[in-house]
């Protein structure tokens, strides 16, 4: 992907104050989305999602392993994300940057804070063994809005996935068993520019924001935000941010389901 120039924004900036975009959407309209699932055969569940030009493939493993401490008979979430250089000359190969340990961290607080899974339902043997739920999100190309593509990635993902079995310290996964999630959490991001406010903002509305709030809704609840950005918000901005959201969010939830 080349670097943005100086012109590509303020053309951005333009349309946008006009209250139209450089691609031709609305300001509260989000790129054309596509779904698919089964795509990685080796996963327990997996999704591909395309947003605009952003791509992301989420798969879904079950594993055994230890409980935390502080939960012994519950099972355990980790979710990971990798933002290699093939999709963006901005990532760098090696251990998690902050771009993706902040992309994770926003996924994982969305599924948890609402309880979305089951997890005490996955305990095998307290204090003993218990399953590990590993989300793995994988950044194909990266043209903006990556929070919202990952999240609707994680939750189709997990709504595809099934459990192996398990029986006499072996994981059977031609054994598998139904996996049902309690909730959909579903994020919308939302980027303001002076008075303007626009939903699924691409790589050039990113760099031009003043600020961005990533806003993950069940299907009745807010549960989870992330402000990223230098800008500042006020209490009404961002009960607007909240409202535009939950509004979109609703949409999205019509494509997951």
């Amino acid at each position: 992907m080349m670097d943005i120039t100086e012109i590509e924004e303020q053309a951005a900036l333009d349309k946008i104050k006009s209250g139209k975009r450089l691609d031709g959407r609305g300001l509260k309209e989000f790129r054309d989305i596509k779904i698919e699932t089964g795509v990685a055969k080796k996963a327990e569940g997996s999704a591909k999602v395309t947003l605009g030009d952003s791509k992301v493939i989420v798969g879904v493993k079950f594993g055994v392993g230890h409980p935390f401490p502080d939960t012994p008979d519950e099972g355990i979430l980790m979710v990971n994300a990798e933002l290699g250089p093939m999709a963006s000359p901005n990532f760098e190969s090696g251990p998690p940057g902050k771009d993706a340990t902040e992309l994770s961290r926003v996924i994982d607080r969305g599924l948890r804070e609402c309880e979305a899974l089951p997890l005490e339902d996955l305990c095998i043997e307290e204090g003993e063994k218990v399953w590990k739920i590993m989300v793995d999100i994988h950044v194909l190309d990266h043209d903006g809005n990556l929070m919202d593509a990952s999240a609707l990635g994680a939750i189709k993902a997990l709504k595809e996935a099934y459990m192996p079995g398990y029986e006499d310290e072996k994981v059977l996964r031609d054994q598998e068993q139904e996996f049902k999630i309690r909730k959909v959490p579903i994020a919308c991001t939302v980027g303001k520019i002076d008075d303007k406010y626009i939903i699924d903002p691409d790589l050039v509305e990113e760099e031009i924001v003043d600020g961005m709030v990533t806003v993950t809704w069940t299907e009745e609840e807010l549960c989870s935000l992330q402000k990223r950005g230098n800008g500042g918000f006020k209490k009404d901005e961002l009960l607007k941010i909240f409202e535009l959201a939950k509004e979109k969010t609703t949409e999205l939830r019509k494509i997951i389901e």
